[in-house]
């Protein structure tokens, strides 16, 4: 794809982002300016094999040999009704760059580049709160969407960034949506974040954003106290903070497959759920929770359902995944030392 006088394609979203980080994008979104869609539909079947994959949105699949990339017009969206999908989505191919960048999500997620006259569009700043490791909203249009928030978890988990005070309380407004989203994109999410470096950062960031409180198993964690002897760290809640980035450095270092990083995250996640609802100051004065992970059992399989894992009865486990127990166990004698 180049610049022509039939229009300017621009790299933009996730892959500008992940450039700007040198890391390696896994996938390329181009935005074509200045063609109308039938006449993009053309050029693109040129180039190689496409398929219409969001008609509704002007995504174009464009395969190029080894090459994939989502070719789309931009576009401008309006709010009918509640919901992530609930949006009259209208192309422009006349519209500005500037105007089109207004609908992203989050700043770090709003620039634009070409490679081929090595220009970068910042409007908002993303650059900057990338380097700063800041999570911003670009406009009051973040609000219409409620998958938003989870997409901030998952990004301050993959990238250690914090969120914006600001943008936090815009997160707070979208609770009461929460429940209309499928399980399907929450979980999209959340296994974004189980594959994730920093997943303390994900967490602490869904807890200022006001949407802990749609996870009251993980809610719970928050003020149960333990006891100093073995848990000089704190309460559960900062115990599984912990226990989640040892995990996380553990799945990096031990180079393990996607498949049990995830299962090694989401036990970390769960392994104390049980804890608020056993937890009792004995005779002599000390924190106890006998029987913590056995009353956990059913708390856990409820989050699970609530975030929308998929069911692993047909899944076959390998030998790694039978030592994720024994992992996490290794963990939390890790974090009581540190």
């Amino acid at each position: 794809m180049c610049s022509s006088d039939l229009g300017r394609a621009w790299l933009v979203g996730g892959c500008v982002r992940d450039m700007l980080l040198a890391m390696s994008p896994e996938d390329f979104d181009l935005e074509v300016y200045g063609v109308e869609e039938g006449q993009l539909e053309k050029l693109l079947q040129r180039l190689g094999r496409t398929e219409t994959v969001g008609k509704q949105f002007g995504v174009t699949k464009l395969w190029m040999g080894e090459h994939e990339f989502d070719v789309a017009l931009p576009r401008t969206e309006v709010k009918t009704t509640q919901g992530h999908c609930g949006f009259s989505v209208q192309t422009d191919p006349n519209l500005s760059p500037e105007n089109a960048c207004k609908r992203r999500d989050f700043t770090i997620n709003a620039m634009m580049f070409d490679p081929l006259s090595d220009t970068l569009l910042d409007f908002h700043a993303g650059l900057n709160d990338l380097r700063d490791g800041v999570l911003r909203q670009v406009s009051s249009a973040f609000a219409e969407d409620p998958l938003r928030p989870l997409r901030g978890m998952q990004f301050a988990a993959r990238f250690k960034l914090t969120m914006h005070e600001q943008t936090a309380e815009l997160c707070k407004t979208l609770v009461s949506e929460a429940e209309q989203l499928p399980s399907s994109r929450i979980w999209g999410e959340w296994k974004k974040w189980a594959l994730s470096a920093y997943p303390s950062f994900g967490l602490i960031v869904l807890k200022e954003s006001g949407w802990l409180a749609c996870y009251p198993e993980l809610e719970a964690m928050i003020d149960c106290a333990q006891e100093p002897r073995w848990h000089p760290e704190g309460d559960v809640w900062e115990h599984t903070l912990q226990v989640c980035d040892q995990a996380a450095m553990l799945a990096g270092r031990e180079n393990l497959d996607a498949q049990t990083h995830m299962l090694l995250l989401i036990s970390s996640l769960c392994h104390d759920l049980g804890k608020p609802e056993s937890s009792f100051i004995n005779e002599q004065g000390r924190i106890c929770s006998p029987g913590h992970a056995m009353a956990g059992v059913d708390i856990s399989r409820t989050f699970l359902n609530r975030v929308g894992v998929p069911d692993r009865k047909s899944t076959r486990l390998n030998s790694s995944h039978i030592t994720i127990s024994y992992a996490v166990l290794c963990l939390k004698k890790k974090t009581k030392h540190n």
